[in-house]
């Protein structure tokens, strides 16, 4: 038997007005279907894409089949949402005026899978206007993804207000929580900051040197140019190359801005993979040496 004042805290009736669920160590759940569906709507139905081809917009959310649910348990929150979504687009081809009409199908939205895992199929009715199907496919994708995080983020956000109650200690755990181990960057924060403090992330250098058959002009179009980096990616991508642009590929998953150009001899830009923590980048710098008909390329990530 533990003696008086000692023990595990979870089991220790805490002072609250309601006695609702102490210190959140009970099982709580939520059903969010409902606020699933219009969630859902919200963000999907609107979208539009456009490009040279035409203009293509999301017009309804014809099925949406499936549940979602939020618990709590021992203070953490357990999200659960499978959905079997399909969608209603319709467009018109910019030369000629044509209107047509498709669905976009996403057979399989889950807490298993990843958005950018996530299968989007995307049809047309018969008939010509293959060029909306593409820009479909292309941007107007990347666009329902986009909206499958803000669902996302809204369920794990704005749904759970008020799941996980305040605690008597809840100030205490907080202090707790942002001592830092020996490994972490020590930042001195006034008493009116309300910054968390970060930690140091381990990171190393990378050098490499590669030859290609090809003049150092065309390899150096290869990493700015949109329409060659979406053919070696076999994805989207955003191009902007001039300092300060934007750069993404793989439907997100990699972006980042380009930081100096040197045509056909230097490229240096910062960039960053979706999952990284938030502004943790690597800097990359592209060295192009002309050999004649060969190139030298000196890439090197810090």
């Amino acid at each position: 038997m533990a003696k008086w004042g000692q023990g595990d805290p979870r089991w220790i009736v805490e002072e609250r007005a309601d006695a609702t669920n102490v210190n959140n160590w009970h099982w709580t759940e939520r059903d969010a279907t409902g606020w699933s569906k219009s969630k859902l709507k919200e963000v999907l139905v609107g979208l539009a894409v456009e490009g040279e081809a035409g203009r293509c917009e999301i017009s309804e959310l014809k099925q949406a089949e499936g549940e979602a649910s939020c618990s709590s348990r021992k203070g953490k929150l357990i999200f659960f949402y499978e959905w079997n979504l399909r969608l209603a687009w319709r467009g018109t081809v910019k030369e000629s005026g044509e209107k047509h009409k498709g669905s976009v199908e996403i057979p399989n939205l889950s807490e298993e899978n990843e958005v950018d895992d996530t299968e989007i199929n995307v049809s047309k009715k018969k008939g010509e206007g293959d060029v909306l199907k593409d820009l479909m496919r292309t941007e107007g994708t990347t666009k329902v993804r986009e909206a499958l995080r803000d669902y996302l983020k809204a369920l794990k956000t704005e749904f759970t207000l008020g799941m996980i109650l305040p605690t008597k200690a809840a100030g205490q755990d907080v202090a707790a929580e942002r001592k830092l181990s020996g490994n972490a960057v020590q930042a001195s924060v006034s008493p009116h900051s309300s910054d968390i403090v970060g930690v140091k992330i381990p990171t190393v250098k990378i050098v490499m040197r590669e030859i290609f058959s090809s003049p150092a002009d065309e390899l150096y179009s290869v990493f700015t140019t949109k329409e060659l980096v979406q053919k070696f990616s076999k994805c989207p991508a955003v191009i902007e190359a001039e300092k300060g642009g934007k750069l993404q590929m793989f439907d997100g998953c990699v972006s980042g801005e380009y930081a100096e150009l040197v045509p056909s001899q230097r490229i240096v830009l910062k960039w960053r993979c979706r999952n990284w923590p938030d502004e943790h980048y690597a800097t990359v710098t592209l060295n192009f040496k002309d050999m004649a008909a060969e190139t030298e390329l000196q890439p090197a990530q810090l």
